[in-house]
């Protein structure tokens, strides 16, 4: 069955060695996004920042083990687990991006309808730092929507070499029912070749054995005749 290369344990065997790349770029990404939001958070207390440095923290979580996983102990990688994962990590993405625009399109409307300049940004405590709450709200939703997509397509190949993967061990192998036979390689057998057996030295045939010739056994009669004629005198001529 198709479904079950996702129930698998350890690295896909027709994945593509880019995904290694495209997840590197996530968490690096995922970094900048924990820093724009701590800045948004140190200015305004709540709103979309507070999703963006929970989402960015969980995927450092998830891929940064999953890279590590398939690199150092690919045994321990449960797809199941990290296919329940990756779907969250796109629709929590989805949420914060969306959200994000939505705060940075707010900033955008006061300000062009009060006007940057009807305020007196450096009579306001910590004013400037205002001023770019717009922009840092911008690069959030950018950069979160850049990596939706990423883990959209990093989901989709990723799942693709699971179904395709028809190596030993990617069944039921987390549930115990892979056959020990199934891991055992058939070798064909060598067969070395022969020493060429030396002829035998011809035995010279035996020579004629003379047994002692047995006479047949004579009964008492017999003998008594033959003891009288021996005694009895001989005749006259």
């Amino acid at each position: 069955m198709a479904g079950q290369g996702l129930l698998g344990v350890g690295v896909p065997s027709s994945q593509p060695i880019w995904l290694l790349y495209i997840k590197l770029a996530v968490l690096v990404l995922s970094l900048v996004v924990l820093a724009l939001s701590a800045y948004v958070l140190s200015v305004l207390s709540g709103g979309a920042a507070s999703l963006d440095i929970f989402i960015s923290i969980f995927t450092l979580l998830v891929y940064g083990a999953a890279t590590a996983l398939e690199t150092w102990a690919p045994h321990l990688l449960f797809r199941v687990g990290l296919l329940a994962s990756y779907i969250l990590s796109i629709i929590f993405w989805l949420s914060a991006w969306a959200w994000s625009a939505s705060n940075a399109s707010t900033w955008a409307s006061i300000e062009t309808e009060y006007g940057l300049f009807a305020v007196d940004w450096d009579a306001i405590p910590g004013g400037n730092r205002y001023k770019s709450i717009r922009g840092a709200l911008g690069g959030l939703a950018g950069i979160g929507a850049l990596i939706w997509i990423l883990v959209i397509v990093h989901l989709a190949f990723w799942v693709r070499a699971c179904v395709n993967d028809t190596t030993p061990g990617s069944g039921q192998a987390e549930l115990g029912q892979v056959k020990p036979e199934q891991y055992q390689q058939s070798y064909p057998a060598q067969q070395q070749p022969y020493a060429a057996q030396q002829p035998y030295p011809a035995q010279e045939p035996y020579g004629a054995q003379q047994y002692p010739q047995q006479y047949p056994q004579q009964y008492p009669q017999q003998q008594q005749q033959q003891q009288q004629q021996q005694q009895a005198p001989y005749p006259s001529q």
